[in-house]
C-alpha cells in the first residue's frame, strides 16, 4: 500500500491557505463595514431640516461641481446605495446620482419629462431612514432629462428599479420622502421606528 504522506502535507496545506482565505475575506468584511459606516455618518438622516428642503437650481458648471458628483458616487458605493441626493449631503443644490443598470450617472437640475407604462407598487428604503422600508406606488418608465456635471444635455428613458431610484432621488431633491409617499398605515409603522432614532439623534 502506498503512503500519503505527501497527500496529508497536501491537506494540511490546503487547510492553511482556506484560513488565510477566511482571515481575508473577515479582514475585507470588515474594512466594508468600516467603510459603510463612515460613509452613512455623511449621509443626514431623518429629522435633519435639510432633508425637507427644495434644492435650488445649479448655474455653475465647475471642479466644485465635478468633485461633489465623484463624492457622492463614492459615498453611495461604500454606502451599499443604488442612489443619493445633494440633500443627504447637506447641500442644497439640484444633483442626485445613481447606478443605471452598472452605469454610475450624476444628473445636474435633473426633471421627468415623462412618465408610462403600468404603476407597481414595491418596497423602497432609503440611507437617511435607517433600516425603514416602505410600500411606493410609481410608473414603471420614466424619461429624465438634464445635464451632466460639464452641462452637456443628457436624456434617459428608464425602466424598472432605475426608473424607480431616479423617482426617489428627484423628490428628495424637493424635500419629499418615501414616508410621504406610502400609505396610512406604513406611515404609522415607520415612523414609530423613526421617533426613537430622532430623540437620540438630538439627545
Amino acid at each position: 500500500m502506498a503512503r500519503h504522506d505527501d497527500d496529508h502535507e497536501h491537506g494540511h496545506e490546503h487547510d492553511e491557505e482556506l484560513d488565510e482565505l477566511d482571515e481575508q475575506e473577515l479582514a475585507e468584511e470588515r474594512e466594508h463595514a468600516l467603510r459603510r459606516q463612515l460613509a452613512l455618518s455623511q449621509v443626514r438622516q431623518y429629522g435633519d431640516a435639510v432633508l425637507r428642503m427644495r434644492a435650488g437650481e445649479v448655474d455653475g458648471f465647475d471642479d466644485e461641481l465635478a468633485r461633489l458628483g465623484e463624492r457622492m458616487l463614492g459615498l453611495m458605493h461604500d454606502a451599499d446605495g443604488i442612489g443619493l441626493a445633494a440633500n443627504q449631503v447637506g447641500i442644497l443644490r439640484r444633483v442626485f446620482v445613481f447606478n443605471d443598470e452598472g452605469e454610475d450617472r450624476v444628473i445636474v437640475n435633473p426633471s421627468i419629462t415623462r412618465s408610462g407604462g403600468e404603476l407597481e407598487t414595491s418596497e423602497e428604503g432609503c440611507l437617511s431612514l435607517g433600516p425603514v422600508r416602505v410600500p411606493v406606488e410609481r410608473p414603471l418608465e420614466v424619461t429624465l432629462e438634464g445635464v451632466d456635471v460639464a452641462g452637456k444635455p443628457v436624456k434617459l428613458e428608464l425602466e424598472g428599479l432605475a426608473a424607480r431610484v431616479a423617482q426617489h432621488e428627484l423628490d428628495h431633491l424637493d424635500g419629499t420622502l418615501i414616508i410621504d409617499r406610502t400609505d396610512a398605515e406604513s406611515r404609522r409603522e415607520a415612523l414609530a421606528r423613526l421617533r426613537p432614532r430622532l430623540v437620540l439623534s438630538r439627545g
